[in-house]
């Protein structure tokens, strides 16, 4: 571990340290008044960064443009300290200001303490990273900032030692930026802090951790939480002996400490910018004055002597004792900062709700004015709707929800009637709605002109030379011409680099195109999605591999936090365009033959979610990928790669278009839709049904997300008025998922003349070997007979019992 050289505080003058202690203040008052307007029911739950503000303005003093944070939602001071988060700012994402302008982190959608920088302009195209400090967008759920941290340091390196790289001067100068994270001691305790951590040392890239150590997780203290209770100390053998040694630089450094602070962040930054060296900082004797959050009082599990020993040790408290000892600042100039700090504060406070509540209010009193044309046009129910309007017109501090909730039960009143105020109350309730969901449930995938969804369909093209080869392939052709023309891809994943992946889709192209491009890594699901997360938001274009889709549970929640929320979460404010690639359904065994789409459908929302029957299908969607800025899960089938397929002639180029079926065979007397591996069950299924008489129709869905947009299936559904739908996954997942999606959203439930059935595989995990694959999962048998007994219950007398 450092031991730091202390130094008259660097060459720092006393106007910058004067400012240091104007913005602390600014963030305490912002703090302690936060805490006061979430009590006073302006705000619905608020958690701050109090406590931490000096060490945070030490590492905000070497954050350079270009620069990247992943950090933790207390990190309120530096966003303050680099410039990227005003206080009028910070009350607006209290009060949940759904105006980009006013709240740019997350536009409303993420409670306070989530901050984030707008990496995209309006047309969601990337501004330039290297001429601005950076900041990730915030998640709640504890350590999940680490692996989207691994990746944006790996981005440094990418950038550092691939030549093909220098040219893209807007992401990244000769790899100089530095990926700094943050969290809370006892989120470190989290299995994916140390995942992250040993990769970060594997890797040698130029991540910078600072852990704001306070002595406690929520109520829990630090020896239940972390051995020794240090973690600096039990990461100790991370440490590096020399220089050039694969390893760390570890620091420890009192939370109080201004002028200790900033040395090490002095010293820490140097080495990991110029030698991509990864560094801990521990700082550790930090407070937390009001407790963890408003829910409730710190003072429930602390004693007497530690709330007392906090008092004194506040860093605020010691900041100023320092300046005076050390005659930076007199009484007098530290009393008139803190007074203007809170003058500031209350100023900040009273713009940012006057600009939250005067948006709300134009609604609220359009709503009013038209209740009272209403109550005074209508025969009856006059009474119940003036009431409404005078509920309305007393309601304190009036949300968005309570104009539209009163308009929509005022409706009910007069649901017989006709007239020019009810049309205008309908018109207006119309605007409003259409306006709250741009507000609130926009933004879930891309809609900018790059969006997966825009992108032409390229029809692949064969020849009489085209050869039949392995499916694997296929897909060697399709990654060896997109690494060609485009510098900024990589592959990662286990096995990945040296044997060309397990299935040999890789095959040889490390050789070809280098380590940096085809890369192994570690068993670290979770990292490897991070890693590819961190280095899309830097503008590069990730292919991460999970090697089979059993084992994406490892990685289901980074996924699902971080990577499918991000455009939501900042409203359009940063993107990930990162393409997941696995392998699964059907081969061998419990884990190794999981088909969990259900999971991934309910999970993912955000994310594209591909099925490709066979790597034909699968190379169209990588070529359609990397020409959008979206990320996908693309699910390649496990027991196909060896099986034959034509190579097509414009390997690099042709496209899959996404959430269009393709009907692979037509049929008029039943429907059967299914995808991935079941495809080749199904169409044998068709096969052995028509020799009964029964003609299916066979459609593969291509893609989960998005689902049969120009609803292909109910246009079948026209035509054979039954269907079956039928995949690998436990009952009422998949299938459901699909039934409802085509009976509900499409309404083909009016062309049914028999029930919708549905097939899915055995609720436990697949057996081992081929006899356990064909009694856990659908086969033709089954998918034959349940079939024929629809058509036989439609007319016994042609379709006569098998049994």
């Amino acid at each position: 571990m450092q031991t730091v050289q202390r130094t008259n505080p660097l060459t720092l003058s006393k106007d910058e340290m004067l400012q240091d202690y104007r913005i602390a203040c600014e963030s305490r008052q912002a703090s302690l008044t936060g805490r006061k307007e979430v009590f006073m029911g302006k705000a619905k739950f608020g958690i701050f960064g109090d406590g931490k503000e000096v060490a945070q303005l030490a590492m905000a003093k070497f954050f350079k443009a270009g620069d990247y944070r992943s950090g933790y939602y207390r990190d309120q001071t530096f966003m303050m300290a680099i410039g990227e988060l005003t206080v009028q700012q910070f009350f607006a994402q209290l009060y949940a200001h759904t105006d980009v302008e006013q709240e740019p982190s997350t536009a409303g959608r993420s409670m306070t303490g989530h901050f984030g920088t707008r990496l995209l302009d309006d047309e969601g195209k990337w501004k330039p990273q290297t001429s601005a400090k950076n900041s990730t967008a915030d998640i709640s759920p504890t350590g999940a900032q680490m692996p989207r941290l691994v990746g944006l340091a790996y981005a440094s390196k990418l950038y550092r030692q691939n030549p093909d790289l220098h040219q893209f001067t807007d992401f990244s100068i000769n790899g100089n930026e530095i990926a700094f994270g943050t969290i809370g001691n006892a989120s470190t305790s989290e299995g994916v802090f140390f995942e992250a951590i040993n990769a970060a040392g594997v890797l040698q890239i130029p991540m910078l951790m600072s852990v704001w150590d306070d002595g406690y997780g929520i109520s829990v203290p630090a020896h239940y939480q972390t051995t020794k209770s240090s973690i600096s100390e039990i990461l100790a053998g991370f440490q590096r002996n020399a220089p050039g040694e694969q390893g760390y630089e570890i620091f420890k450094v009192k939370g109080w400490d201004y002028a200790g602070l900033c040395e090490v962040y002095h010293q820490a930054t140097q080495v990991c910018r110029e030698q991509h060296v990864p560094v801990l900082i521990h700082v550790d004797e930090v407070t937390q004055p009001q407790g963890h959050s408003t829910s409730g009082s710190h003072e429930r599990y602390k004693s007497r002597e530690r709330l007392d020993w906090e008092e004194e040790y506040d860093c605020l408290k010691q900041m100023r004792k320092w300046l005076l000892e050390n005659n930076y600042a007199s009484h007098e100039e530290l009393n008139q900062i803190e007074n203007e700090a809170k003058e500031a504060v209350r100023e900040a406070r009273a713009a940012a709700w006057k600009s939250f509540t005067e948006a709300i209010m134009v609604d609220h009193n359009q709503c009013l004015e038209l209740l009272d044309k209403l109550s005074g046009s209508v025969e009856t129910h006059a009474s119940e709707i003036a009431q409404l309007r005078e509920n309305l017109h007393k309601t304190i501090n009036p949300l968005r929800s309570d104009a539209i909730r009163t308009a929509r039960r005022a409706l009910r009143y007069v649901r017989n009637e006709r007239s020019m105020a009810k049309r205008d109350l309908v018109k207006w309730l119309e605007t409003v709605q259409g306006e709250n969901a741009e507000r609130y449930n926009s933004y879930l995938y891309s809609q900018s002109d790059e969006s997966a969804l825009l992108v032409e369909e390229i029809k692949p093209e064969f020849t009489e030379e085209s050869a039949m080869v392995d499916g694997r392939e296929v897909l060697q052709a399709c990654f060896d011409a997109a690494l060609a023309r485009e510098p900024r891809l990589f592959a990662i994943g286990e096995d990945v680099g040296k044997i060309g992946d397990v299935n040999q889709a890789f095959a040889g192209l490390q050789d070809k195109y280098g380590e940096l491009r085809v890369t192994d890594t570690g068993i670290r699901e979770c990292t490897i999605v991070g890693q590819g997360i961190g280095a899309a938001l830097r503008g590069l274009r990730p292919i991460a591999e999970i090697q089979y889709l059993d084992y994406l549970l490892y990685a289901i929640q980074i996924l699902s936090d971080d990577l499918a929320s991000l455009q939501y979460r900042t409203k359009g404010g940063q993107k990930a365009p990162v393409i997941i690639r696995t392998r699964g359904h059907r081969l061998e065994g419990v884990w190794h033959s999981g088909s969990p789409m259900g999971m991934i459908l309910h999970s993912l929302r955000g994310m594209h979610v591909l099925v490709p029957r066979n790597m034909t299908q699968a190379a169209g969607f990588y070529n359609l990928l990397l020409k959008s800025d979206e990320p996908a899960l693309v699910v390649e089938c496990l027991n196909g790669y060896r099986l034959k397929e034509k190579m097509p002639a414009n390997i690099g180029e042709f496209t899959v278009p996404l959430g269009q079926p393709e009907v692979l065979r037509k049929g008029t007397d039943i429907t059967i839709v299914t995808y991935g591996s079941m495809c080749r069950i199904v169409m044998d299924a068709a096969e052995q049904l028509q020799t009964v008489g029964i003609s299916a129709e066979v459609i593969d869905v291509q893609t989960l997300l998005p689902f049969d947009i120009d609803h292909t299936i109910a246009d079948s559904l026209r035509k054979t008025n039954r269907v079956l739908f039928t995949d690998e996954d436990v009952t009422g997942a998949t299938t459901g998922f699909m039934m409802q999606r085509v009976l509900d959203d499409q309404e083909a439930w009016r062309y049914l003349d028999s029930k919708p059935m549905a097939l899915s595989a055995h609720d436990h995990r697949p057996s081992y070997s081929t006899d356990g694959d064909y009694f856990s999962k659908p086969n033709a048998e089954d998918i034959f007979e349940l079939v024929y007994a629809t058509m036989q219950e439609a007319d016994p007398e042609a379709f006569p019992g098998l049994f």
